[in-house]
């Protein structure tokens, strides 16, 4: 068993691409291949007698279908699988929804989760639309990482997305659901993705926290083109409060990436403090006004490449966000329209 402080974990490797491992009673841990520097997501099968219940389904992907084909003809083929549990609609957990509903699956999820789904799925651009080029400016990205970014098609939902048919179960907060022979409380968060499901078993010590429970990295918090006011930083420590009055140290958490470990308490801890520290290195280097393209280096202190600048930017505008909200911070337009952010006299 390997040990992390207080944090430890049972599995000290993760299991094959689509080889299923139990890890309790009724419970399968299967692992699918992203093709990214992330290049994995954890999804659950929970045995209800008479059919499965899946926890998240991976990218639509060759790959990923492939898999899932093989562990319907055999490790799974005894039963069907009759639901999907969605625990947040970003690509890597709902991507092959669609695909077994199609196959007669019923999908239980979010309100927020399955209209987000939705909605992005029919979204499809071509070239960026005018407001990401204005969030893009507000956030002092050069005019040449601009103009290029212009002519080139961003990535669409669809593309790693099946199609959502209409109909779905909806979970909240205060919830229950039977799944896998247990019992399970819905305790929502935010942040990481609105109205995110988090599964806490009545029965025995198991959570399935999707991302907004990780083990040795902090599940990306941003703010993007569609809502660029938003504080999912503040939702996302407010979450992380509540799940501390509730969380244990022998509680087995299974995340949505990573291995499943246990030592929630000072996990939670651990995520809280990440941003509170990242927060008065950015409140040190705001004496003196910044882009937020310019905060890069104090926030992350690693060196911020292509692949990794999309995420990073939605991250420090989240950031940023969650200082002018509070009246920490100030900000005035640049002459070429990016925002310069300042300290708050007094603050």
């Amino acid at each position: 068993m390997t040990q992390l402080g207080p944090i430890r974990f049972p599995w000290e490797v993760p299991p094959a691409f689509g080889t299923p491992v139990e890890v309790a009673p009724g419970l399968l841990w299967i692992r699918l291949p992203m093709p990214m520097a992330l290049d994995h997501v954890n999804v659950y099968a929970l045995d209800d007698g008479d059919g499965w219940t899946l926890v998240d389904t991976g990218l639509n992907t060759p790959q990923t279908i492939e898999i899932w084909q093989d562990l319907l003809d055999g490790p799974l083929a005894a039963k069907p699988v009759r639901r999907i549990l969605l625990t947040h609609h970003h690509p890597d957990h709902c991507g092959m929804v669609g695909w077994f509903q199609q196959r007669g699956a019923e999908l239980v999820t979010s309100r927020t989760a399955w209209l987000m789904a939705r909605m992005l799925l029919l979204d499809e651009q071509d070239r960026p639309v005018p407001e990401a080029l204005r969030f893009w400016e507000r956030a002092g990205m050069s005019p040449e990482q601009i103009a290029k970014r212009a002519g080139e098609r961003p990535f669409n939902f669809a593309d790693v997305v099946q199609p959502i048919p209409v109909g779905f179960t909806r979970l909240q907060d205060g919830d229950s659901f039977h799944a896998g022979g247990r019992d399970w409380d819905v305790r929502v968060g935010h942040g990481h993705a609105p109205e995110h499901l988090t599964l806490w078993s009545r029965d025995d010590n198991l959570v399935l926290g999707g991302d907004q429970l990780l083990p040795g990295i902090s599940p990306n918090i941003g703010v993007h083109p569609t809502e660029p006011g938003a504080d999912p930083l503040g939702e996302w420590l407010t979450a992380t409060a509540r799940f501390a009055e509730v969380a244990r140290e022998d509680q087995l958490v299974l995340g949505g990436h990573n291995l499943p470990f246990t030592g929630l308490p000072i996990r939670l801890r651990q995520m809280a403090e990440n941003h509170h520290s990242a927060l008065d290195r950015l409140r040190a280097l705001l004496t003196e006004p910044q882009v937020a393209v310019d905060c890069f280096p104090v926030l992350f202190k690693r060196r911020i490449n292509a692949g990794t600048f999309g995420l990073a930017l939605a991250e420090t505008v989240a950031h940023l966000n969650y200082l002018y909200r509070r009246g920490q911070i100030t900000r005035r337009l640049r002459a070429d329209g990016a925002w310069l952010w300042q300290i708050a006299d007094g603050a």
